[in-house]
């Protein structure tokens, strides 16, 4: 429901590569006012399971994104989310050359309103969950890429974490859809 054209509610994800500074700066933003947060499910779900992932287990990440954002917007509120559908695409794509039909359709149904898509300007930090310290630039373009497909809003964070955090609020704070 809309009004004046003005949503009641809104959906922003922060995407990049591995390493971009997204968990940094959705971190930072939890002061903003009139937001629920979504974190990161990736990081959790490969902690709890204690083994290598798999295909499949993407496929799982997946529906817990579903299932919280589903709630949030029958609820009205406002979002922002550590990644998304489309980072969970990308990976599929980029390390399976496929990705599960599920995560595809969904991304058509609820994407965002707003893409903050963390440049990789900035050093890697070594986490056991990373595995590409050396392809960030390329799965940045890919994200890039796949978010101007998707006909979505996005702005380009860089610079070092103050400058990201400072950018990002100032984006936020002028919301107007």
């Amino acid at each position: 429901m809309e009004k004046k054209g003005i949503k009641e509610s809104r959906n922003i994800v922060i995407t990049g590569p591995e390493s971009s500074g997204k968990t940094t700066l959705f971190e930072q933003l939890k002061t903003l006012s009139g937001f629920s947060f979504i974190p990161e499910k990736s990081r959790t779900y490969l902690e709890k399971i204690n083994r290598p992932y798999h295909y499949n287990d993407i496929l799982q990440i997946a529906k817990q994104y579903v299932k919280e954002l589903e709630f949030l917007s029958q609820n009205k509120l406002s979002v922002i989310s550590d990644t998304d559908l489309l980072t969970l695409q990308i990976w599929c794509e980029y390390k399976y050359k496929k990705c599960h039909p599920f995560i595809i359709e969904n991304i058509k149904i609820t994407p965002p309103d707003l893409y903050l898509i963390c440049s990789p300007n900035i050093p890697w930090e070594f986490d056991p969950q990373r595995e590409n310290p050396k392809d960030r630039i390329e799965l940045f373009n890919i994200h890039l890429n796949k978010i101007k497909e998707m006909g979505v809003n996005f702005e380009i964070i860089q610079g070092d974490i103050p400058k990201r955090l400072i950018r990002s609020k100032k984006i936020l704070q002028n919301l107007q859809f």
